[in-house]
């Protein structure tokens, strides 16, 4: 056994006797016929003493007469699918030193969206094929045999054959083309040190915008052709965030060139390839006509999150899959910071808020897991790319910045990135750089929020002259876990100018009220509040006792706390009413104090809560349902009439993004007014396309309306909606129809609804649009439909964030 390759079997990673210096990689995707041939000489580097070399490959056909080793041939090849290795055995021990090894392969050009895959799209009227890569997580080893982890970087040498008349990216430059009729090889200038994960190619018809950074770098955004006027707003994102990135990181743009292209079919949200990123369409488009504010919004973020991966992920690297959210966290955290550089009018940092609301969601939930997992299988990786990765990941980076102060985190994260370029990093190296420039005890801190799942509520309550703070892990179920943490509390009394910050370390503390009093002015105790987290940068939950909680309220009516205040009281207030530690009742009479609010930032929150304690009274006070129903539209309605359905000239991007949230709450909660109104601009729409009574910002809002309205025996608008998708070419306004046609009360149109995505007309990447809609009528016939066609969705959409999605939206859909 000890000398056979079963050995090799079953191992979380890869051996290290041996690592790959440089790939020189030659492919030619066949477009018609679905398949690929490759041939790949690697630069090995032996580093002790073996007869086998054990690499990753994945439903490839390995041509074992081809491989050679210098001048060696195999004695033993073989491929274990299960384990997704390529065991490569010689009759003697391989010299300590350099060789090449080489070899030819085939594989398919799949439609799972993973590997190397095909998309479909269409050109002047025709039905193409374009081939496309997506490798990250553990996916490279489908397209070529490699060391496929992220530590063992090496330098890529990419040709491609392709059809002469189609454009063929891939990471780094072409050093020249020759054509031989039909086909053309391309030559790419050799890569610098990088993870195989990062590797890709794009070969299809495309059109392209360029410009260029302060610096020179070349930047472009490909679309498919005739688009590209949609990719011109992409383009100025880019080109600003790699000139700011520049600066915070203090280190230049790693490569020579920067493309960014829209791929028709496409799992995630977006990849950031080193030098050449692909996007789903809808997060790297945008068209002034069709698009909305927050679709602008989406691309902005989506763009300056890829882009700074380039620094934070493809320069520096995690070193194994367990630091995932090192690479995701940073990432969506520093593209808050770059959006907000570039368009401060847009608030970006308290709607940075919703990351963290997310993750506080999922983080309550006994099943979570810590921000740090231990990967023990590839097919383990995909799991962690959720919330805790990405918006816990963030939030704790932006609970650090906030505690570190901003200066010393800059500086800091220069260093670690000059450090570990083009090399690879933990999470304690992270740590120790940070601590190392601001003196803080930054690994103990942070040990307590990525190694142990969940996070604290600080329980606050008045003790005569003294402020009586306890921790306890908080739990969505209503029971208390074990955890503790080290907590880093900001507090103010009064106003925001006496501010106190120190760390929590035990599980109770308490401090004087004279410590922030002192500079209050003696306008009596009446109008005192006190307020923990200040503008939530903590990752954590505060329950005030009644008095402080009453004072909170009197605060907010009082408008005298921050946008951020007023978002953290109010989805704190609702996860602690939905773990029962407080009453729904004390939750209403805090949304009420909301009732004059016009913030767009804040009003997102409290609808998002109002629609969630809506869909709860369904199942748990049906009786009372109604009256609640009542209530919330009466909370939305003076902000949604103010505004109305008519954009109104001068008016701010958040006034645009509010109409549209408000109008789909009220149309949600069932406000009859708001949907026959929708319904009546729908008509319009419908027979005039061009109308500006229902532009992109208001018509999910009509739509739904629409579908509300919508039953077996009057089914027109369903029809009607159907017929505008069929009708538009555009991703965006596709997804706004997908995400209303299950919302119908009416449980036969759910379930066809559910049927339509299995069908031709929808891409599987846009299947999460549907089941994001569906009503509250239609639970229970989606439960049954998913348990029927259980095995054909785990055949169709075997990636498991895809899977999720069916799981999310139709058995936890609160």
């Amino acid at each position: 056994m000890a000398d056979s390759p079963a050995q090799f079997r079953g191992q979380a990673r890869l051996p290290r006797f041996a690592a790959p210096l440089r790939y020189d990689l030659r492919l030619r995707p066949d477009l018609a016929a679905c398949t690929f041939s490759g041939a790949a000489a690697v630069a090995v580097a032996v580093s002790a003493p073996t007869r086998f070399l054990v690499l990753n490959a994945a439903e490839l056909d390995v041509d074992r007469a081809s491989i050679r080793f210098q001048d060696l041939v195999p004695t033993d090849v073989t491929q274990f699918e299960e384990d997704e290795i390529l065991v490569i055995g010689f009759d003697r021990e391989l010299t300590i030193g350099e060789g090449v090894l080489a070899m030819d392969f085939t594989g398919t050009l799949n439609d799972q969206m993973r590997g190397f895959y095909r998309s479909k799209y269409v050109c002047n009227g025709e039905s193409r094929n374009m081939a496309v890569t997506q490798f990250e997580a553990a996916d490279a080893r489908r397209c070529f045999p490699c060391w496929d982890e992220p530590a063992f970087k090496a330098k890529f040498k990419l040709t491609l054959e392709v059809p002469s008349d189609l454009i063929a990216l891939s990471n780094m430059p072409v050093v020249k083309e020759t054509v031989s009729g039909p086909i053309k090889t391309v030559y790419y200038e050799e890569s610098p040190l990088m993870s195989t994960y990062l590797v890709a190619i794009v070969v299809g018809l495309f059109d392209y915008i360029e410009s260029s950074t302060s610096e020179g770098t070349k930047v472009r955004v490909y679309t498919q052709v005739g688009k590209t006027n949609q990719g011109t707003f992409a383009l100025d994102v880019g080109v600003k965030s790699l000139d700011l990135y520049k600066d915070y990181f203090a280190t230049p743009y790693p490569l020579p060139k920067l493309d960014m292209i829209a791929i028709p079919d496409f799992a995630a949200g977006a990849m950031e390839n080193y030098g050449l990123v692909t996007y789903r369409e809808t997060a790297l488009l945008y068209d002034e006509l069709q698009s909305s504010a927050s679709n602008k919004q989406q691309v902005a973020i989506t763009v300056a999150h890829e882009l700074a991966h380039q620094w934070f992920g493809n320069l520096v690297t995690m070193e194994w899959w367990t630091h995932l959210w090192l690479n995701e966290g940073f990432a969506s955290w520093v593209s808050y910071l770059a959006v907000d550089s570039l368009f401060p009018e847009w608030n970006n940092w308290t709607q940075f808020l919703d990351e963290t609301t997310s993750g506080l969601r999922l983080d309550a939930l006994a099943e979570s897991h810590p921000i740090e997992v231990e990967i023990n299988h590839a097919s383990e990786i995909d799991a962690i790319f959720d919330s805790i990765s990405y918006d816990k990941g963030a939030s704790v980076i932006r609970m650090l910045q906030s505690y570190l102060g901003a200066e010393r985190f800059q500086k800091a994260l220069a260093s670690y990135i000059k450090k570990y370029a083009y090399s690879n990093a933990k999470t304690e190296d992270l740590w120790a750089v940070l601590e190392e420039e601001s003196g803080e005890p930054v690994k103990d801190l942070m040990t307590t929020w990525t190694k142990q799942q969940g996070y604290p509520v600080i329980y606050a309550k008045l003790n005569g002259q003294y402020l009586e703070l306890e921790q306890a892990q908080f739990l969505s179920d209503g029971s208390s876990g074990t955890g503790m943490w080290i907590v880093p509390i900001t507090s103010c009394c009064g106003s925001y100018d006496a501010q106190k910050k120190f760390l929590l370390k035990e599980k109770t503390d308490k401090m004087h009220i004279k410590e922030f009093t002192a500079s209050q002015s003696s306008d009596g105790d009446k109008n005192i509040w006190i307020k923990l987290n200040i503008d939530q940068t903590g990752f954590y939950r505060v329950k005030y006792d009644d008095e402080l909680a009453a004072g909170l309220v009197n605060a907010i009516k009082a408008k005298k706390l921050s946008l951020m205040d007023k978002i953290g009281i109010v989805e704190d207030s609702y996860a602690l009413s939905v773990a029962r530690k407080q009453t729904l009742t004390s939750l209403l009479r805090l949304l009420n104090a909301y009732h004059d609010e016009s913030d767009y930032t804040v009003l997102s929150h409290v609808t998002s809560v109002c629609l969630s304690i809506s869909k709860i009274s369904v199942d748990a006070t049906p009786d009372l349902n109604n009256d609640i129903k009542k209530l919330l539209i009466n909370l939305l309605l003076p902000a949604a009439i103010k505004l109305g359905w008519d954009r109104k000239d001068g008016e701010s991007h958040l006034d645009v993004m509010l109409r549209s949230l408000l109008l789909i709450g009220l149309v949600r909660l069932g406000h009859n007014e708001t949907i026959n109104e929708g319904v009546r601009r729908f008509h319009i729409f419908f027979e005039d396309r061009k109308t500006s009574l229902l532009p992109p910002d208001t018509r999910k809002a009509a739509y739904l309306a629409v579908m509300r309205t919508v039953s077996m025996s009057n089914r027109s608008g369903y029809d009607a909606l159907l017929k505008i998708y069929r009708e538009t070419a555009e991703p965006q306004e596709k997804s706004r129809v997908l995400g209303s046609l299950s919302s119908s009360p009416d449980k036969d149109i759910v379930l066809e609804a559910l049927n339509f995505m299995f069908t031709d007309e929808v891409r599987n990447q846009d299947s999460y649009y549907i089941l994001g809609g569906i009503s509250l009528e239609g639970r229970d016939v989606a439960w049954t439909w998913l348990k029927t066609n259980w095995d054909h969705v785990l055949k169709t959409w075997n990636s498991s964030s895809l899977i999720s999605d069916f799981i999310n939206s139709i058995v936890s859909p609160v």
